[in-house]
């Protein structure tokens, strides 16, 4: 695919990470409702279930931060590079825990995820406004819930620390306050409307894989998925 640029001037109004909330609202709320999401916080899956989110998580991170390099070689891309973000290394402590040393043997990725993960590879290292919409709906959201979700999958789960690795982040000590600069870096991409447009779909799109996912996670988990 032909890469778009971020030549140009910022746009004025709106921030983008503004844009990209409203944008994404309904996408967002869509994920959220899912059946397998509501089923799992609500403590009525097992521990399995957990195991397989967190094989396709592995899967997803994989593929968006490969582009690391890419994005350090690009002068705004690399404003969007933080060390204290990586969730690979997480996820494999976490799997290790919940399936065992031998878990790339054992666990499996589902159609929805090689897409995920294909989409990614074709957009999040190859155009920076496209990696800026995929971390913004993984990164920022692992952010602004993670803790809540780690706290009730450890209440109704009972698993250890070493399960919810994924959802902690040691690095960053005042996540609002990490959260506001990565946002404020967001906002400075030179960006023009047509741009901002493109990123925009992009970050629905993530949304959209989403749910295709978490839907999948239903049809294995759940005896009778209530998504449409």
């Amino acid at each position: 695919m032909t890469a778009p640029t971020l030549e140009g001037s910022a746009l004025e109004g709106e921030p983008l990470s503004v844009h990209l909330r409203t944008a994404t609202r309904t996408q967002h709320e869509e994920a959220e409702g899912t059946s397998f999401i509501g089923s799992l916080m609500a403590g009525d899956l097992d521990v399995a279930a957990y195991a397989d989110l967190a094989a396709q998580h592995h899967a997803i991170y994989s593929a968006l931060e490969a582009a690391e390099p890419f994005l350090r070689a690009d002068r705004h891309g690399a404003r969007l590079v933080f060390g204290e973000l990586p969730r690979v290394r997480a996820l494999e402590a976490d799997l290790t825990t919940l399936v065992g040393p031998s878990w790339r043997d054992e666990v499996r990725t589902l159609p929805a995820t090689e897409r995920y993960a294909a989409r990614l590879r074709d957009v999040a290292g190859t155009w920076v406004g496209g990696y800026a919409a995929h971390a913004y709906t993984r990164y920022l959201g692992d952010l602004s819930g993670g803790l809540a979700v780690k706290a009730i999958l450890q209440r109704t789960y009972r698993v250890p620390d070493e399960a919810v690795n994924f959802y902690t982040f040691p690095g960053i000590a005042k996540p609002k306050l990490f959260k506001d600069e990565y946002r404020r870096r967001l906002d400075a991409l030179p960006l023009d409307t047509d741009e901002r447009e493109r990123v925009a779909d992009e970050a629905r799109t993530a949304f959209r894989l989403n749910t295709d996912l978490f839907r999948e996670l239903a049809e294995v988990h759940l005896p009778t998925p209530q998504d449409p």
